[in-house]
């Protein structure tokens, strides 16, 4: 078995305060872009958001009504972020159709409908009087 400290995966394990920070701002925007770029669900979601936020923001509710409804907007995004990593682990894994790279793929997918559907009942029941 190969030593995990010398895996290319933990080369910046040892940076800490404002590098590793630094470090972790930059590869989140790697991880951003590469989803915008690869994934059309992601892209759709983020329309989604653009439209959504500023419309809760603007919304006669409260500011905890609010906070909830911008709050289930960005779980969607952070859950969608999950579901591709899932996706592409899985296909890196192995292209070969295996019955549990199929359920690792519709979990995923399952969690993205569940946190849509999150969406649509705090909208609901912030804005209905």
């Amino acid at each position: 078995m190969t030593d995990p400290t010398t895996h290319e995966a933990s080369s910046f394990k040892g940076k800490t305060g404002l590098k590793r920070v630094w470090n972790a701002f930059f590869y989140s925007m790697a991880g951003f872009s590469a989803a915008f770029k690869n994934e059309d669900a992601f892209r759709q979601e983020v329309l989604l958001a653009l439209i959504l936020i500023p419309l809760a923001l603007f919304l006669p509710v409260t500011g905890v009504g609010k906070a909830l409804m911008i709050g289930a907007v960005l779980l969607v995004l952070m859950v969608e972020l999950l579901n591709s990593a899932i996706e592409a682990t899985v296909d890196r894994v192995s292209i070969e159709l295996h019955p549990l790279a199929k359920r690792a793929k519709d979990i995923g997918s399952a969690a993205v409908f569940v946190a849509l559907a999150n969406v649509a009942i705090v909208w609901t029941l912030v804005l209905l009087p």
